[in-house]
């Protein structure tokens, strides 16, 4: 009985937070394909590490971003790195987050493809930092403390400028 009790909360908390599994994927994940089997893995991660889970160490979000960026980045790793990102495209971020742009121009294609080819923790942290997550949640879902987090935000806010200010000015 404990055990269907737990298996119903589980499923509730995932329901909630699916949005979460789908962007750490599409950020993760280059095809389809590659997409429905990360979220497979997390949700099954997600799962086997559900007994430990306490609600009053963390909110549900900050465990499952940890899990999910933690097996993302694992997963990435196994398939050897960089051969397996792909750069970002508008519809990537469309599901990370804000308003989609209704014709993106060259400058926001530009930043899709750099913040792709950020290596696997930054583009966690780019992530984290779009959904406006606090330094404090980011450090708690990354392992890293908040002065980390910030000297890396900075590092990757300047790579951005530096590229950005390479590319041709958006026509007004």
């Amino acid at each position: 009985m404990a055990g269907d009790h737990r298996h119903q909360a589980f499923e509730v908390l995932l329901r909630e937070h699916r949005g979460i599994v789908l962007k750490v994927a599409s950020l993760y994940a280059r095809s389809a394909d590659d997409r429905n089997d990360l979220v497979q893995e997390i949700c099954v991660q997600l799962w086997r590490s559900f007994a430990s889970y306490d609600p009053g160490r963390a909110r549900f979000s900050t465990w499952l971003y940890r899990i999910a960026l933690n097996v993302a980045i694992s997963s990435l790793r196994r398939m050897d790195g960089a051969e397996r990102l792909e750069p970002l495209q508008s519809h990537h971020l469309d599901t990370i987050g804000g308003e989609p742009s209704p014709e993106p121009d060259e400058r926001l294609v530009l930043l899709y493809r750099v913040i792709g080819e950020l290596d696997a923790l930054n583009r966690a942290l780019i992530l984290l930092y779009l959904e406006d997550r606090s330094y404090a949640e980011m450090a708690e879902i990354l392992g890293i403390s908040e002065t980390n987090i910030a000297t890396k935000l900075g590092r990757i806010k300047q790579t951005l400028r530096s590229h950005m200010a390479s590319a041709p000015k958006a026509r007004t």
